[in-house]
């Protein structure tokens, strides 16, 4: 199991509570999972990796427990509860480095757990209900930000976290004074600003800039009619990719609003989508079951993989997604060619007996030929 765990560059969490694992390279996924303890219970909802090394895998689970996955060994080597099923299921999974871990729920319990373990959080505080996203700045790992359905966007900072540092006001009325209502499914913090952009289940895009004194939205924009489920920001923070219940996916320009183009090919609605750190390319997972990678630019597909489970959720490395494949490819290949060495320099050279074997043989053949010519 460790040699495929280290083949896989993308890992991707399913409803039954498997763990897979892709290698875009061979287009082969592998199940990291006791199959005599798959269960409802351990559907993963959330993934992040727990070291800068990316060694470790982070896996929350419906049931409340936090999963410890290492990518060198191929198994799971640690778990914790970190919240009970009444609470909800996780909205977010991160790590605070040098301090322990993050967690959220759906009825809004913000905790932080200590590195060494315990059964009790080192803080918490609450969120109000109804939390569908907690997303961690990839700058500031102490500000984080939280939404939900009537729940508006809110930054929080952890280091105090008496009040949230930026709470979003309600959208204008419509056209007939009507209450707009809101409901935020995901956030993403835009990089080298403080701008934070946000979908909604009402097909919406906004973008909020706290460092304004303007507490509504700078930038709207609407795609589509379904409800948006998840979002990622692109490497230089430009654009912005989501996608919705009905399997339409879209970029947009953050800098006008406008949408750039979509992406097709999915019969089924998104639940995951992630931005490649460093490559032009975005992986997009859902109720389809297949893995996706599409290319940012020419929106093309690039590889598709089935995976034979309904899917959560997806974490890319920041590596080349096959370099890591193809690393591993060649020490096989370097290790066969030199046990092959080997074999051939232990085994002993048999050229004489065979020249002789051949020699008896043709002696044998002539003493025949006399005896039928004799005969004849």
């Amino acid at each position: 199991m460790a040699e495929r765990s280290r083949l896989c560059s993308v890992w991707l969490g399913s409803e039954t509570g498997i763990l897979k694992g892709v290698s875009l390279s061979r287009k082969q996924a592998f199940n990291f999972c006791s199959t005599s303890h798959l269960s409802r219970d351990r559907e993963v909802r959330a993934l992040c990796w727990g070291d800068p090394a990316e060694s470790e895998l982070l896996v929350g689970s419906v049931d409340g427990t936090v999963r410890t996955f290492s990518v060198e060994k191929g198994a799971f080597t640690e778990s914790r509860r970190c919240g009970e099923p009444t609470e909800g299921c996780f909205t977010g999974l991160e790590v605070l480095r040098g301090t322990g871990l993050l967690t959220c729920t759906e009825t809004g319990a913000l905790r932080v757990w200590r590195e060494e373990g315990g059964e009790e959080p080192a803080a918490e505080l609450q969120v109000r209900g109804n939390v569908c996203r907690m997303r961690q700045s990839p700058v500031d790992q102490h500000r984080v930000a939280t939404g939900g359905k009537e729940n508006g966007l809110k930054i929080w900072d952890l280091q105090r976290p008496e009040k949230p540092t930026f709470s979003a006001k309600n959208l204008r009325d419509d056209w007939l004074d009507l209450r707009r209502p809101y409901w935020v499914r995901d956030m993403g913090f835009i990089p080298d600003t403080e701008k934070v952009v946000t979908c909604t289940g009402y097909h919406q895009i906004h973008v909020f800039d706290p460092s304004s004194p303007q507490r509504r939205p700078v930038l709207e924009a609407e795609f589509g009619e379904y409800p948006l489920t998840t979002l990622s920001l692109n490497p230089a923070g430009t654009a912005v990719v989501v996608g919705n219940t009905h399997g339409q996916i879209a970029v947009l320009d953050l800098r006008k609003g406008l949408v750039r183009g979509c992406i097709k090919g999915l019969s089924g609605g998104v639940r995951g989508l992630q931005c490649h750190p460093s490559q032009p390319l975005v992986a997009s997972c859902g109720l389809d079951r297949f893995l996706r990678i599409h290319g940012l630019e020419d929106r093309k597909l690039r590889h598709k993989v089935y995976l034979k489970s309904r899917l959560n959720c997806l974490l890319l490395g920041s590596q080349d997604l096959e370099e890591g494949a193809e690393a591993v490819e060649l020490r096989e290949e370097v290790k066969e060619e030199g046990e092959e060495d080997e074999v051939w320099d232990t085994m002993e050279q048999v050229e004489e007996e065979v020249q002789k074997r051949k020699g008896s043989q043709g002696e044998e053949d002539k003493e025949t030929r006399k005896k039928k010519k004799r005969k004849d």
